[in-house]
């Protein structure tokens, strides 16, 4: 590789423009070519050293970036406070989760006026009873420029807290104990985890996952006995395949401790008594690829959701003595029109989660081989899920439902009576009445003939004339289906007269797995496609102004954004990628960045001369070209590590140095955050009202 010294060269200077937008010269990043080979394919990437993380000239440029994004976003300052003040007064200062009921405690997280971070709390036997604080995350983040905790279990025997934090943002997790009873902090501390754990019934073994320290995949679970040296701590499995990452539970029974290994397109479970655990771990099916399942147990059986002949899954079941493939037998069968989703089983009754025609529904199943019925819910388009259901010996089953309009709120049904109660929904502040405003559900067509479910959301008022701002969301990656759910911070765009809409695009699985499988891989360009035809179709249909079209997209749907102004450019005014996926082939080609290797049968493996030329055909970073790129606000994280910030910047530099015409481009780099962004959940607000007014900015609002 070729590495000519170079002098990073950062302008910041103001020069002549209007008063509210003065016009600011942006960061140059100093050009610093780096040959890249693959299959006889030179590729010359002039920002390769952007890697190079402990440089200072890297944090130089980061910094010079931030600065000029302060200045050129400056006339945008009393707006991005309002936009803050908005967003923030929607937020509870005061609220409470509903209480769950575990082994005899109610448990339950609230937070206090004014507080970033939760505290976890419990009562025994009744929510009459003393709280017992267990956490107060409050109190741990004093001092951090971010905090985050995850992991939260209680031990069998209900004294013990297993919790895990990271203060840095790169989900390096350190596992740490309470003793509940007393409030003392435990000495043993496990450091470089991924914060998922599983206690055994022995009220004082906890297995857990390790983090590669490199690559950061979890390929390790470990058993820890409290008050044991954690460097003597057994290895119990380790997940040799770096296609593989690894990760722990106990079953709903308690009975069982389940390891499980999962890639893309396979998965395998291992398994042993949770009141012997250092019993063998059993294998409960071996891996073939291809061959996805998930279990859960009950009784005498398990029960497996499984691809296996069936593309939309199936569920099986298989007695606990039996779990070989040739055992199952079939409780749902496999429907081309149905994706079967979760499941979750009580003592009288099973209840699964389908999608059908883009929309979820919960259907109730009585193992007595009664008539089973679906929930039933009326808004056009919403999210409904099942909840948190650690009893078996209930008839309510507990699920949450929110809509594009409808705060998330959790109800509990009971399974026999067929009837609901609503638990609790989400205080909304600020004047939300939801009665003005409008959820609509429409289908645009794709060129290819399939029709691709849009959701929408405006205010009251709004005339279908084309003069609308309209702001267009999507994700469409990994089957992870981005359903019409509640978000309180958008109001402050709706409110202002934007329209809001959801492109459900392929890659996706709102339309089962056949939609998930054609936005993949070799078909990756469809989810482009999908989302310029659904701005297409609402551009027709007058939901939005031509001229005011806007775009953004997270993570993969950064990805996203990155393509569709390469390909589209014209299309849009302005475009957020936030922690964008841009520079496709150069990350896939890497192994040592976390999640590549767990990520070749979404992208494919570029290795292979077929995808490397269909990566690089569409890979945003690659297909920088010397034209007019719309307005764009990039974001990323100094210690993300699920898209390293050196993409987004390299993708900034670039644009910059071959894009013509006045358009801004303007990176933001937390320096303090990873892929999630700032902790706390009013300061990373911040961050949404920059977004905010950036997009209200460019449509004069």
């Amino acid at each position: 590789m070729l590495r000519p010294i170079a002098r990073l060269l950062i302008v910041l200077t103001l020069a002549a423009g209007c008063a509210s937008a003065p016009e600011v010269q942006p960061p140059v990043a100093a050009q610093r070519p780096t040959v890249l080979e693959q299959h006889g394919h030179t590729r010359i990437d002039e920002y390769y050293w952007l890697r190079e993380r402990e440089n200072r000239e890297v944090i130089a440029y980061l910094e010079a970036e931030n600065a000029y994004l302060k200045q050129a976003m400056q006339h945008t300052e009393p707006l991005q406070e309002r936009l803050y003040e908005e967003i923030v007064s929607r937020i509870p200062q005061r609220d409470e989760s509903v209480p769950t009921l575990r082994n005899g405690y109610f448990y339950y997280t609230r937070f206090e006026e004014g507080k970033e971070y939760p505290i976890y709390a419990r009562r025994k036997g009744s929510m009459t009873a003393a709280e017992e604080v267990m956490l107060d995350v409050n109190v741990l983040a004093e001092g951090q420029s971010y905090f985050n905790v995850t992991g939260v279990s209680v031990s069998h025997g209900n004294d013990i807290l297993a919790f895990a934090t990271d203060n840095v943002g790169r989900r390096k997790y350190t596992i740490r104990f309470r003793n509940l009873t007393t409030g003392e902090m435990l000495p043993d501390e496990i450091p470089l985890v991924s914060g998922n754990l599983a206690w055994a019934n022995d009220n004082r073994t906890l297995f857990f996952t390790r983090r590669h320290p490199d690559t950061l995949r979890s390929y390790r679970v470990f058993r820890h006995e409290l008050g044991t040296d954690p460097a003597a701590d057994a290895l119990v499995f380790e997940e040799e395949d770096e296609t593989f990452s690894t990760f722990v539970f106990r079953t709903k029974s308690k009975r069982y401790i389940v390891i499980g290994s999962a890639q893309t397109l396979t998965s395998e479970y291992r398994y042993l008594d949770a009141d012997q655990p250092h019993s063998e771990l059993r294998v409960f099916e071996p891996r073939q690829r291809g061959r996805e399942y998930s279990i859960d147990h009950y009784g005498d059986h398990f029960y497996i959701r499984t691809n296996d002949d069936a593309r939309n899954f199936r569920l099986m079941k298989t007695p606990v003595a039996a779990t070989g493939r040739q055992n199952w037998t079939e409780v749902i069968p496999h429907r081309a029109d149905v994706y079967l989703g979760g499941f979750e089983i009580f003592r009288d009754h099973l209840v699964v989660s389908e999608r059908k025609d883009g929309l979820i529904r919960l259907r109730v199943m009585p193992w007595s081989g009664g008539a089973d019925h679906y929930i039933p819910f009326d808004e056009p388009a919403y999210v409904a899920r099942i909840g948190d259901n650690p009893e078996f010996d209930t008839p309510l089953l507990r699920f949450t439902y929110s809509s594009l309009t409808t705060p998330s709120s959790t109800y509990e049904y009971d399974m026999n009576r067929r009837e609901r109660t609503l638990l609790k929904r989400t205080a909304v502040g600020g004047g939300y009445d939801p009665a003005h405003y409008r959820t609509e559900r429409t289908y645009a067509t794709a060129r290819d003939g399939k029709r691709v479910p849009v959701s929408i959301l405006y205010r009251d008022g709004f005339r279908k004339d084309g003069s609308a701002p309209l702001l267009l969301y999507a994700y469409g990656s990994y089957g992870a289906s981005r359903d019409p759910s509640f978000n309180s911070a958008v109001i402050s765009l709706v409110d202002r007269g934007f329209v809001y809409a959801i492109a459900h695009s392929r890659g996706g699985q709102e339309l089962g797995r056949e939609w998930y499988e054609e936005g993949k891989l070799l078909q990756k360009k469809n989810t482009f496609t999908d989302y310029i035809d659904v701005a297409g179709h609402l551009l027709a249909q007058k939901y939005g102004d031509p001229d005011n079209l806007f775009g953004y997209g997270g993570s993969a749907g950064g990805l996203l954004m990155g393509a569709v102004v390469n390909m589209r450019p014209d299309l849009f005014k302005g475009v957020i990628a936030a922690v964008p996926f841009v520079d496709v082939v150069t990350t896939m080609l890497d192994a040592t960045i976390p999640l590549t290797t767990f990520e070749y049968d979404e992208w494919g493996n570029p290795a292979d001369r077929q995808f490397y030329d269909y990566m690089l055909s569409y890979s945003p970073y690659d297909n920088v070209e010397a034209k007019e790129y719309p307005h764009l606000l990039v974001t990323t994280g100094l210690h993300d590590s699920q898209v390293q910030y050196w993409e987004p910047a390299k993708w900034v530099a670039r644009l910059r140095a071959r894009k013509t015409g006045p358009q801004r481009i303007l990176l933001h780099t937390n320096m303090d955050a990873g892929h999630g962004g700032a902790s706390g959940r009013f300061r990373r607000q911040k961050e949404t009202a920059l977004m905010y007014a950036f997009l209200l900015d460019l449509a004069g609002r």
